[in-house]
Formats: structure tokens, C-alpha cells, sequence
């Protein structure tokens, strides 16, 4: 049997991050970056982690506190709201919700952010990201249904 994509496609994990995380195939665009990233978290593959990091950040000085994370932090689901270009053709946001739970707390919480993307010599690489405030009557980032205020915003 097939595992799924931890990254929430309908394609087989094999068919689809794993040719990235194994280093076979580079993301095409930033919303494929941002899945395969968010499947690294998931399988806790520090190394695709950092390589996938734009350069200039110098993401090898966070090797331990990533990996502190991995014992800590159990990712439950990926939502991508949003995929839009940059200023230029080099630059791309994706947006997105995460929910997770952190140690041994049932309390699932939502990472909200809109992550940038730089391409380098062909290569698409994350840079930074913002998080979003919602307003109480936004719809809620975790895909609910609810607003906010109902939801994740108590």
C-alpha cells in the first residue's frame, strides 16, 4: 500500500515530496517548495530543511534548535490559501496555515504565514515569512469554517 503525502495531495508520498527531499528533482515553483518543506517537518528531514533555506540565511546555525523542534512539535495538516508572484519574476508568496500539537498537549494550534521565495540559479529557496494577523470575523486560517473569533482567535 501507498503511503499518502504528509503534504495533503492526493498523489502517494513517493510521487510526490519524496523525489524533492531525496534530492532526484528541484521544486518547480514556491508552492511546491512549501509543500515539500512543510513534509520535511513532518518526517523530520533537517538536512532538505536547510538546504532549502536561500543561502544568505545561513540556516545551518539553526541545525539544533530544528531538530529540538522535531521531539517537540507533531504536524498534523497543510492548507496552501494562497500562491501569487513577486515584485519580479524571481519572487513568490505562498500562504498558508499549518495546525500542530506540541508536546505531550492535545491543544492543536495553527501556524499562519506568508512565506517568501527567492529563485538562485534556477533554484527556488525559502527566505522569510510574515505572519498574518485575521481579524475576529476573518474566516478562521485552519480551514474550519468557523471565524476566528469562534475558533483558533479564543
Amino acid at each position: 500500500m501507498t503511503q499518502p503525502c504528509p503534504c495533503g495531495s492526493t498523489l502517494p508520498f513517493s510521487e510526490c515530496c519524496k523525489p524533492y527531499l531525496s534530492g532526484q528533482k528541484n521544486a518547480t515553483t514556491p508552492g511546491i517548495l512549501m509543500r515539500s518543506r512543510y513534509t520535511a517537518y513532518v518526517t523530520k528531514d533537517v538536512d532538505y530543511l536547510i538546504a532549502s533555506w536561500h543561502p544568505d540565511c545561513g540556516a545551518e546555525k539553526w541545525r539544533n534548535s530544528i531538530l529540538e523542534s522535531f521531539t517537540q512539535t507533531m504536524w498534523l495538516d497543510l492548507r496552501i490559501l494562497s500562491e501569487i508572484a513577486g515584485s519580479h519574476d524571481r519572487e513568490g508568496f505562498v500562504e498558508f496555515s499549518a495546525r500542530y500539537q506540541e508536546g505531550s498537549s492535545n491543544k492543536v494550534s495553527v501556524m499562519h504565514e506568508r512565506s517568501r521565495f527567492i529563485q538562485l540559479n534556477e533554484r527556488w529557496y525559502y527566505i522569510d515569512g510574515i505572519h498574518p494577523q485575521s481579524g475576529r470575523n476573518d474566516p478562521c486560517p485552519c480551514g474550519s469554517g468557523k471565524k476566528y473569533k469562534k475558533c483558533c482567535g479564543q
